[in-house]
């Protein structure tokens, strides 16, 4: 990989009209080529808002983070000249969109097919992770080391991947299970992956899976039904 690679981040978005602004402008200057933002659905201004902060803005109409974000890879192929990497960021403005550079490095100077932000070996916020997602995290890792033989500390959404690895682990999950599903398959197509810290922080506004006990419950399960589909 050469010293400017071309990067294209994604951002999953459905009603963040208060914080996508905020992980648009917190990237570093310089660093990406195109900031991908798929609004989801959303029925407030995250789309004018995004847009005004210069990123692009796809629409999916069907709810699912999975959804949303197979949609930028969709857009993605369509590009004339392919990415190297391809980073996936929350549009909560719970990661810190200026560690970014800690995801890429990796993969520029390391070798690493593909980084995972850890909130686990980072700092959190007080607060900002509740005890289902700690414990539930915890299961799911615990779970993918038993099965896969593949040792992480995190689910995070904040990641990056080299394009090519992306395309080969060929993605398929539309919604809760898309983090466990492209962390198992880098593990059973033994892909070169690491952790990296990053700090976590409370999100702006109300979660739609961790802040009612029907998501916690849906999120969960397709994690763990998704770990053993796969064996």
């Amino acid at each position: 990989m050469n010293n400017t690679p071309k990067i294209c981040v994604i951002i999953p978005a459905f009603n963040e009209e208060n914080s996508i602004a905020k992980v648009i402008a917190d990237i570093p200057a310089g660093l990406v080529n195109e900031v991908v933002v798929i609004n989801n659905n959303s029925n407030d201004n995250t789309e004018i808002n995004a847009r005004n902060a210069g990123a692009t803005v796809l629409r999916e109409k069907r709810p699912g983070y999975g959804y949303a974000c197979l949609k930028g890879i969709d857009y993605i192929k369509q590009l004339q000249t392919a990415p190297d990497i391809v980073v996936f960021i929350d549009a909560d403005y719970s990661d810190h969109p200026e560690e970014m550079p800690l995801l890429v490095q990796p993969i520029m100077n390391d070798g690493m097919d593909m980084v995972i932000g850890s909130r686990a070996l980072g700092k959190k916020e007080s607060g900002s992770m509740t005890v289902q997602q700690i414990f539930g995290n915890w299961l799911a890792t615990r779970l993918l080391k038993i099965i896969y033989g593949v040792r992480y500390t995190d689910l995070g959404p904040f990641r990056s991947i080299r394009y090519d690895k992306l395309l080969e682990i060929d993605m398929q999950d539309t919604t809760y299970g898309w983090t466990v599903e492209m962390q198992l398959k880098a593990a059973k197509l033994k892909m070169k992956v690491t952790e990296v810290p990053v700090n976590y922080r409370k999100r702006i506004g109300f979660s739609k899976i961790s802040g009612t006990v029907k998501g916690t419950v849906l999120a969960g399960y397709k994690i763990i039904t998704t770990i053993f589909k796969y064996m």
